[in-house]
């Protein structure tokens, strides 16, 4: 999460640099900051996506320990089952 929100300032950041580089006519500026925006919002697509990879192994991990709890009568592991599922449906959402 912190990840998350060290490049939400970074992009932030590169914006203004960028708008303030064209208001001031600094191209350089501005090609900083929109190299610095949009770094930052490439990394903050990347971890998204790790997360929801994360989140999905979790939920296929979850629904085989629900499916062989039930199987098996093991309650333990139907409700490692769950809590897994759990886990990846929260990793998914944020």
């Amino acid at each position: 999460m912190a990840s998350k929100i060290t490049n939400t300032v970074k992009e932030a950041v590169g914006n203004t640099k960028e708008k303030l580089g064209h208001a001031t006519h600094n191209e350089n500026m501005a090609a900083s900051g929109a190299a610095q925006s949009a770094q930052a919002h490439a990394a903050k697509q990347q971890a998204s996506h790790e997360r929801h990879a994360e989140g999905l192994a979790h939920n296929v991990e979850g629904n085989t320990q629900k499916a062989t709890g039930n199987l098996t009568n093991d309650h333990s592991l139907k409700a490692r089952g769950h809590a897994n599922d759990a886990l990846g449906n929260v990793q998914r959402s944020v």
